[in-house]
């Protein structure tokens, strides 16, 4: 598998319009589609809100897909270094357990599988703002590393105002690389209408639209589109 690739971003960003809108379905599909197409990628899930204590330590389900996307080519805690076992806004969850959010692990964690690896996913929890202290929040830790940003929009009522206003935000900090469509169930009514708005306001391509019920191959497969290979660096 390619170490390197002279093309294509070496750090993705994923982030949401909210929360449970399919950061980690898509994440999970562009490491697979990466990996399938010979590119070391792997996913980094740095701080993971709602975990589960196994063997001993507490591991997070969307971390658990990203290692596996990923074939396992780490070990949980090297994609995960920030694991808290409420299932609320990471900042909270952390104060609940007397450890706060420390910048410089998540830039340690990041660091060590970047010389690891030739692609590094980075999925965010719930949306672009949510906090990680009492000043500092997920859009500023990826600005301060320029990282292009990959937009994830569920489709639902409601998802023109929010995919506008992230993308926007978005651009203010960094580089706005593209967008996701998930068609979330039950399936939104007129989604084919308020995918095309989105397509003709957002100044950034569409990757792809993964299925309302795809499995993992079928969401591969629904961002195997020009604009994904050549973010990916991949060859057509």
């Amino acid at each position: 598998m390619s170490r390197a690739n002279a093309n294509g971003a070496p750090t993705l960003f994923v982030t949401g319009t909210d929360t449970e809108v399919g950061k980690t379905r898509a994440s999970t599909a562009l490491l697979r589609l990466a990996r399938h197409r010979g590119v070391d990628a792997v996913g980094l899930k740095p701080i993971a809100a709602g975990c589960e204590r196994v063997d001993g330590a507490w591991q997070n389900e969307d971390a658990l897909a990203l290692l596996a996307a990923s074939d396992g080519v780490e070990d949980y805690a090297a994609i995960n270094p920030i694991a808290l076992p409420s299932p609320i806004a990471p900042h909270i969850a952390a104060a609940d357990v007397g450890t706060p959010i420390s910048i410089d692990v998540l830039d340690a964690a990041h660091a060590a599988l970047q010389t690891r690896h030739a692609r590094v996913i980075v999925e965010g929890a719930g949306g672009w703002r949510v906090p990680l202290d009492a000043q500092t929040d997920f859009a500023d830790w990826v600005a301060t590393h320029r990282w292009p940003v990959v937009l994830v929009v569920g489709l639902r009522l409601g998802c023109l105002n929010h995919a506008l206003l992230t993308a926007e935000s978005v651009m203010r900090r960094t580089t706005l690389a593209g967008w996701i469509a998930n068609r979330l169930p039950p399936a939104q009514p007129r989604w084919q209408e308020n995918l095309d708005t989105l397509c003709a306001r957002l100044p950034v391509p569409l990757l792809g639209v993964l299925p309302e019920h795809g499995d993992d191959i079928a969401n591969r497969d629904a961002l195997d589109t020009p604009a994904t290979r050549q973010l990916l660096g991949l060859s057509d």
